[in-house]
């Protein structure tokens, strides 16, 4: 997949990035460095194109159809992602799509998935703060 996130720093009591082990299809690749996106029962896939929430970044590779069906997901931590249009130094992100992040101004904190640590222009790299 095209923009994975890179991994920077990884937060958490281990400096593991608070991984989660989440459900996914058999016949679905992923490959790390993915954002996942979150469906009901604690279910991910590719955030692609899709409008929800995000359940962090693929922290392995997925291949399909080799009877695995469940994956696990960074949640905190820094790391480098692809902006889809500009992102002002501290504004808060959300997962777009392509495996980007956007800038959001929302009243209620479920889209905020984390912030910018750098100001990222439209198509570029930086840094951001993933806290999931």
């Amino acid at each position: 997949m095209a923009n994975e996130w890179v991994k920077v720093e990884l937060y958490g009591a281990n400096n593991d990035g608070q991984p989660r082990r989440y459900t996914i299809a058999d016949g679905t690749s992923v490959s790390k460095g993915t954002l996942l996106a979150l469906s009901d029962p604690r279910t991910v896939s590719a955030k692609g194109n899709s409008v929800g929430p995000c359940a962090g970044v693929a922290s392995e590779d997925h291949l399909a159809n080799v009877g695995v069906t469940s994956i696990s997901a960074w949640t905190d931590g820094l790391f480098t992602a692809q902006a889809s249009n500009a992102i002002a130094i501290g504004q808060s992100i959300t997962g777009a799509a392509a495996n980007e992040v956007t800038a959001i101004n929302v009243a209620s904190g479920a889209a905020v998935i984390g912030y910018a640590l750098d100001a990222i222009a439209d198509g570029t790299t930086g840094t951001v703060r993933l806290k999931l």
